[in-house]
């Protein structure tokens, strides 16, 4: 099958393959899209935990992306890890430049292990310089609450969030369940004044290392591929999940996702 499309990834490498652009580029791979990167950091990282993070010069991101999309038509772009202001800051002058409309934002904070993955003033550079040029974000429930200042406890809560997090500029609002401590996962995604519930069945594991970097760059994937907003934001979920059912094991500590299994929409 020819590659359905030109996608690209603004992200941390994960040495340990699991999470990152390591498993952006196999999320890409695996859905028939061509993967281009710009590389933010690079992560002394296992199934552990995270031992060191040296971030790119600010220069030699936007370097990266310049190169790429001076040459390539790429049709959507994610972000994953943004450790630093003066990163985010390069990373937003760049999609200003080149007028990039659709950007899945995955403002990552933390890593699975609780490990710090975003520092000093990163946060307020994500709200105002990222977001609102986002079209969509994907925050878990502890992002979202940063992002929204509110408290998460219930998917009227997420709702509340969402609106919250879509006054600062995003066309859309993806709020991950996970965290919520109920046995039926749902997913909420707010689109142009409208709530989209996913709901299913928890699947009970901790090996799901790089669920959030899969998740967005899956979006990424279908709608650089031309799949309408809503559906590119189901097949994302069904993807993720499948990848938890896949999941891998590789090291001694926390499994990722899997991205060796069939696609039914691909067939």
């Amino acid at each position: 099958m020819p590659y359905r499309g030109i996608a690209m990834t603004i992200a941390g490498s994960d040495s340990g393959g699991g999470a990152g652009i390591e498993a952006d580029l196999a999320t890409f791979l695996h859905l028939n899209v061509f993967g281009t990167v710009a590389i933010t950091a690079v992560t002394a990282q296992n199934s552990k935990g995270v031992h060191g993070v040296f971030d790119i010069p600010p220069d030699g991101i936007k370097a990266q992306i310049d190169a790429v999309l001076k040459d390539f038509s790429v049709g959507a772009i994610k972000t994953g890890m943004l450790s630093r202001e003066e990163s985010i800051s390069q990373v937003a002058i760049a999609l200003r430049e080149y007028n990039v409309k659709n950007l899945i934002v995955d403002p990552v904070m933390v890593a699975q292990s609780g490990d710090p993955l975003i520092f000093g003033n990163a946060v307020r550079a994500l709200k105002e310089k990222l977001l609102p040029l986002a079209f969509i974000v994907t925050p878990n429930i502890p992002e979202a609450e940063k992002l929204s200042g509110t408290t998460i406890k219930s998917s009227k809560d997420m709702k509340r969030a969402a609106e919250a997090i879509c006054k600062l500029g995003p066309v859309g609002v993806l709020v991950k369940g996970g965290h919520l401590e109920e046995p039926t996962l749902v997913d909420l995604f707010y689109y142009k004044g409208e709530f989209h519930m996913f709901s299913h069945e928890r699947i009970d594991t901790r090996d799901h290392h790089g669920t959030g970097c899969t998740l967005s760059a899956a979006i990424a994937a279908e709608l650089a591929a031309g799949t309408e907003t809503v559906e590119a934001v189901k097949r994302a979920i069904d993807y993720t999940r499948l990848g938890i059912e896949h999941r891998f094991k590789g090291g001694k500590g926390y499994g990722c996702v899997g991205h060796v299994f069939d696609v039914d929409w691909l067939k």
